[in-house]
């Protein structure tokens, strides 16, 4: 079924989630005062020390990729979305779509074919020209 997602993606998207409430953040909070309170009575020992900064290691070790893994899910979907709309409106330019996967000189190549026009529409404007239209990026 296209709409299935595995057990690992539905607990990284939980745990994104979770994680970013604001509940999340008043436990480690509270975490991180109770630490620091019990500070004195372990006399600031070298294990009181530990326990914090192996705790948040691990927490961040394994946070960073269930982050991911969610950041990677949207970032395709969005990706997805936009070469929907570029399919289906008229007069879009198909050669758009999937433009992820090329490389990083020919993505610089259509930025600065944008920049381009950017920089023409804005001296219409002060012209006191329109803007808008649908011109052509040109070509190489």
């Amino acid at each position: 079924m296209i709409y299935s997602s595995s057990r690992f993606s539905r607990f990284a998207k939980w745990t994104a989630r979770a994680t970013g409430h604001p509940a999340a953040f008043i436990a480690a909070a509270f975490i991180v005062v109770a630490w620091a309170l019990a500070g004195p009575i372990f006399k600031f020992s070298d294990t009181w020390q530990l326990v914090i900064n192996t705790g948040t290691t691990i927490a961040t070790f394994l946070m960073v990729f269930l982050i991911q893994n969610t950041q990677n899910r949207d970032s395709h979907s969005v990706q997805l979305k936009l070469d929907e709309l570029i399919r289906a409106i008229e007069g879009a330019h198909n050669a758009f779509l999937d433009l992820e996967g090329l490389e990083e000189a020919d993505l610089e190549r259509f930025r600065l074919r944008y920049e381009n026009l950017a920089r023409t529409a804005r001296a219409a404007i002060g012209r006191g020209d329109l803007d808008t239209g649908t011109p052509e990026i040109g070509t190489d």
